[in-house]
């Protein structure tokens, strides 16, 4: 045995079978996730107040002006630049032209006037407009449709914004386009006065008939400019006014619960595959192919129940479990068949990864086969084959091993291994218990003549199980490995890591063990891999004639 296989092989190489292995195995998490992101989502939309919205357009000319040829004077309105209608709605005068009319507003009832009233002031000085917004399709000209979109918890009051929001946007636009006429007005009271103060200068003769002409020519172009001020307007027109909304178009918490479970089952969906990612746990043969030895069986996990009624051994011999029990017992022997009465370690990298249930199931399948099989609980420390057989055998049938009389334990049998007495649990199966624990088990396992003791034991026996401490946990499994010939490495599904095991086989490499294989215990059979196909492979029932 040797990890040189395994050079080639990078650690962080990702399969996108064991990624979706990861997300299968936790899909009721993942769904489960997303539903209540979904649930939750929909109970807040619900929660939320209606939103109505309410829409008026604006014609932009920019193409046309208005003008007039008043004396030496030029009245026109300019056109607008590109963004100058988005800005100015965001501007102070537009806001403040917009919340003196919200306010005289009588179709807009105070709470909801009062709160549109406190959103505009805020998001004016924040320079984001979310309660009112402003879209436009134009052409190169500058020429096109301005739309305004208010937004209000009422239908009334969206319609009524909207509309006063156009109404202050013309404001501003018919504002900007007198400006000239009044400069203008400006420019000929200011000749006028000239005029005026030439004449009581006193002039004579025909400089006074000039002066008085073109005062007259004056007053006359002032009165134009105060007409052409009354019929003046600017570049934008009304198109349409807003009509009042039939229906709130948000909260929406159908949709937004979808959308919310959707991305509910991305996020999961991410998370999980990266939790799979860092997940460096034994959970198929894949996982374990790097290490360049051989996956002897997956054994499906037993129920809990059924352990607590049945004991491991019988509940073990369901179909699931006991399929994969012989396909162990079929790997195994055929690893040994070269092997006379063969003696195998069973052990793993840590306690409670099942190792003990998996030598009384595999003694008790082999048995079923008509073999006989000694079960040494050489676990010194922690020994529980005898807790494993309890419930299924109580008697507690003792027999001799060898000699006559003698000792009824491990520990003790080591010491005195011609003089021993085993409890025979089953047919063709007997087990010597490990006995009360010990601190210094391996104390005991230097001094004892193990070789001549399993070449003792071994000779009334097809097969000899040894179930021996983990192999990390403890030095016990190194000793034993060295007089054994091959050793079974048990991990446990999900829960054994990966490096683990490398540290295990490197120790076992280093003390000379021969391993012959993994054994995957405690699957979920739900994931499948093939492993399950027994528990519906059942036998047919005989037909009627």
């Amino acid at each position: 045995m040797s990890l040189g296989k395994t050079a080639g092989v990078s650690e962080a190489e990702i399969d996108l079978t064991v990624l979706w292995r990861g997300v299968q195995r936790r899909l009721p998490l993942v769904l489960g996730t997303a539903v209540l992101i979904g649930l939750g989502t929909f109970l807040w939309s619900r929660s939320q107040p209606p939103v109505y919205e309410a829409s008026a357009s604006l014609l932009a000319s920019n193409t046309q002006s208005q003008e007039g040829n008043l004396g030496t004077a030029l009245v026109k309105a300019p056109p607008l630049p590109e963004g100058a209608v988005a800005q100015a709605l965001q501007s102070v005068q537009v806001i403040d032209a917009l919340l003196i009319r919200l306010k005289a507003a009588e179709a807009v009832a105070d709470p909801e006037r009062q709160r549109l009233m406190d959103n505009l002031t805020t998001e004016v000085r924040q320079r984001r407009l979310r309660t009112i917004s402003l879209t436009s399709q134009l052409e190169i000209t500058g020429s096109g449709i301005y739309t305004i979109n208010a937004r209000a918890r009422t239908a009334e009051a969206a319609q009524a914004l909207a509309n006063l929001s156009a109404d202050s946007i013309l404001a501003w636009d018919r504002g900007r386009a007198l400006e000239n006429v009044r400069r203008a007005q400006a420019g000929y009271r200011a000749q006028l006065a000239q005029v005026d103060q030439q004449l009581s200068a006193g002039a004579q003769g025909l400089e006074r008939q000039t002066l008085i002409a073109r005062r007259a020519s004056i007053q006359g172009n002032l009165t134009q400019v105060r007409l052409f001020e009354d019929s003046l307007v600017g570049v934008l027109s009304p198109l349409s006014s807003a009509v009042e909304p039939l229906a709130p178009v948000a909260p929406k918490p159908v949709t937004n619960a979808v959308l919310a479970m959707l991305l509910g089952l991305l996020v999961a969906t991410g998370i999980v595959a990266f939790l799979t990612v860092l997940d460096r746990t034994v959970r198929s043969e894949e996982d374990l192919l790097a290490l360049g030895i051989p996956t002897l069986a997956v054994i499906p996990r037993l129920r809990q129940r059924d352990v607590l009624l049945s004991g491991i051994v019988r509940a073990s011999r369901q179909a699931g479990l006991y399929e994969a029990i012989g396909f162990l017992r079929v790997n195994l022997l055929r690893a040994l068949s070269h092997k006379h009465s063969p003696v195998v370690m069973v052990t793993s990298t840590a306690p409670g990864e099942g190792k003990s249930s998996l030598t009384a199931t595999l003694a008790d399948g082999l048995a079923s086969s008509g073999q006989r099989v000694l079960i040494i609980d050489a676990d010194l420390r922690r020994g529980t084959q005898a807790e494993v057989w309890k419930k299924f055998d109580e008697g507690e049938r003792w027999h001799q091993l060898t000699g006559e009389g003698g000792v009824r334990t491990t520990r003790e049998a080591l010491v005195d291994p011609h003089n021993v007495q085993v409890i025979h649990v089953e047919e063709n199966v007997d087990m010597l218990p490990a006995g009360l624990g010990v601190q210094d088990s391996l104390g005991v396992l230097n001094q004892a003549d193990i070789a001549r003791a399993l070449a003792l034991w071994r000779q009334n026996y097809d097969l000899v199980l040894i179930d021996s401490a983990p192999l990390l946990a403890l030095a016990d499994g190194l000793v034993l490995g060295a007089h054994v010939d091959g050793v079974v490495m048990v991990t446990e599904y999900g829960r054994t890591n990966v490096q683990a095991v490398r540290s295990a086989l490197r120790r076992a490499e280093r003390s000379g063990l021969d391993i012959l294989g993994f054994v995957i215990n405690k699957s979920d059979v739900r994931e499948g891999d093939g492993y399950g196909y027994s528990y519906s492979y059942a036998p047919r029932e005989r037909v009627k004639l």
